[in-house]
C-alpha cells in the first residue's frame, strides 16, 4: 500500500495539472483571432459600437493602435458616430462645417473593413446655437432650407461609404410628455417650423437624403420603441403614412437604451416584425444596458446576470427577424459610456473600464454564433458592401 504522503503529492500534482489546464484555455481563446463578436456574427448581420471619433480617433494612422481601437477594431463590423456627424459637432456655425471627427471615423472604418451608419439628420437635440437662436423667427421655408442644404452637404460627402443612415431621430414625444405622444413640433425646431405639416417636412428629409446617396438604407430611430406601445403604434402609422406617398423610408430603429430599473418589454420581436412585414429593414441601433449602483458603485451579481439576460433579449429578437440588419452597442466599455454623464445609474456596457469582458459579451457572442446558420443571406440584389 503506498504511503499516504505519496499519495497527497500524487493527488496534488494531478490537481495543479488540471489546473493549469484550465488556466490556458481562456487565454488560448483569447488569444484566437476567430472568437470575436463580428467573427461569429451571421455574414448578413452587422454587429456595431458606437465611437466618438474626435476623442478616440483623431491621429489613427500612428502605430501601434491604443487598446480601445485595437478592440474596436476586432470587435465590431459597424460604427456609428456617436457625436461626430451631429448637428453641433458637424455643422457648428451657418457657413462652417467640421468633418474632423466625421472623416477620423471613415478613415478608422475603412482602415479596419467596417461598416459606418450614419447619425443622425433630423433630431431635436445636440444642435449648435446658431441653429436654436435662427430658428427662433424661422418660417417653414427658411427650416426646409436649411435642413435641406445640411443633409445634402453631409450626406453627400459620404455617399456610398454608408449603408445605413438614422434620418430621423426621437422625432415622437413620449406618453408621459405634455400632450402625450405626438410629434416633437414643440422642441424640434425644424418641425417647429413647419408645424403645419410635419409629415411633409419628414418626408423630404428622406427624399433629400436618398438624393444625396441612393444606397444608404434610410430609418426612423428612437429610444422606448422596443416593443409593441403608444409610440412605436404612432411610428408604425407613420411609417405607413410616408410608404404610401412615396418616401424613400426604408428602415425603423430602436435605439434599446434599456434600464435595470424598469422591466423588459417582451413583443420586441413582434414590433420588429410588423416593421419588416412593411418592407421596412429593421434594427438594434444603441443598445446599452444600465443600472444602480451601490456606494461603492458595484453591481451585485444578480444586476450582472439580468444585464446580460436583457442584452441577450435585444439580440434574440434581432436575430429572430430576418429584416434585421444590425445589432449596435452604445459604447463597448464602461470608461466612454454616455450614461454615467446622464443618470444616476452606470456598469452599462459590454466591457468594464480596463476592458474586462462581462457575461452581457459572453452572453452576446453565444447567441451569434448559435445564430449563424439559421439566417439565410438576404443582402438585397445591387447593395455592395463598401470594404
Amino acid at each position: 500500500m503506498s504511503h499516504p504522503t505519496t499519495m497527497r503529492r500524487v493527488a496534488a500534482i494531478a490537481a495543479a495539472s488540471l489546473v493549469a489546464v484550465a488556466l490556458s484555455l481562456p487565454a488560448a481563446q483569447a488569444g484566437s483571432r476567430h472568437h470575436t463578436l463580428r467573427s461569429e456574427a451571421p455574414r448578413d448581420l452587422e454587429v456595431g459600437s458606437a465611437v466618438w471619433g474626435q476623442r478616440d480617433l483623431l491621429g489613427y494612422d500612428r502605430r501601434p493602435p491604443t487598446q480601445f481601437q485595437r478592440i474596436l477594431g476586432a470587435e465590431f463590423s459597424s460604427l456609428t458616430p456617436e457625436n461626430d456627424m451631429k448637428w453641433a459637432e458637424v455643422h457648428p456655425e451657418p457657413d462652417v462645417y467640421d468633418f474632423s471627427g466625421a472623416d477620423a471615423v471613415m478613415a478608422f472604418a475603412k482602415a479596419n473593413r467596417q461598416e459606418v451608419r450614419g447619425h443622425t439628420l433630423l433630431w431635436h437635440s445636440q444642435n449648435p446655437q446658431w441653429v436654436i437662436d435662427a430658428s427662433a423667427t424661422w418660417t417653414c421655408e427658411d427650416a426646409r432650407d436649411v435642413l435641406e442644404e445640411h443633409i445634402r452637404t453631409v450626406v453627400g460627402r459620404y455617399a456610398g461609404e454608408i449603408y445605413e443612415w438614422d434620418v430621423a431621430n426621437e422625432i415622437f414625444q413620449d406618453e408621459w410628455d405634455t400632450g402625450g405622444v405626438m410629434l416633437r413640433t414643440e422642441a424640434n425646431p425644424f418641425l417647429k417650423a413647419c408645424a403645419e405639416d410635419p409629415v411633409a417636412l419628414i418626408g423630404d428629409a428622406f427624399r433629400w437624403t436618398h438624393e444625396a446617396d441612393p444606397e444608404a438604407v434610410l430609418f426612423l430611430n428612437d429610444y422606448n420603441a422596443e416593443g409593441i406601445n403608444t409610440k412605436t403604434d404612432a411610428y408604425y402609422a407613420l411609417a405607413q403614412e410616408l410608404l404610401a406617398d412615396g418616401v424613400p423610408l426604408s428602415g425603423f430603429g430602436a435605439q434599446g437604451h434599456l434600464s435595470l430599473q424598469y422591466g423588459f418589454d417582451e413583443s420586441m420581436q413582434a414590433n420588429f416584425e410588423r416593421f419588416a412585414a412593411l418592407g421596412l429593414k429593421v434594427a438594434v441601433t444603441e443598445a446599452d444596458v444600465r443600472m444602480p449602483l451601490d456606494a461603492n458603485g458595484e453591481p451585485t451579481a444578480e444586476q450582472i446576470a439580468l444585464q446580460a439576460e436583457r442584452y441577450d433579449a435585444m439580440l434574440q429578437a434581432c436575430v429572430n427577424v430576418a429584416a434585421c440588419t444590425s445589432f449596435t452597442v452604445w459604447g463597448f466599455d464602461d470608461a466612454r459610456s454616455w450614461v454615467p454623464g446622464v443618470f444616476p445609474e452606470g456598469y452599462a456596457t459590454i466591457m468594464t473600464e480596463d476592458f474586462v469582458k462581462k457575461p452581457a459579451y459572453d452572453a452576446l457572442l453565444e447567441t451569434l454564433t448559435d445564430a449563424t446558420p439559421g439566417r439565410a443571406p438576404r443582402t438585397p440584389p445591387g447593395h455592395h458592401h463598401h470594404h
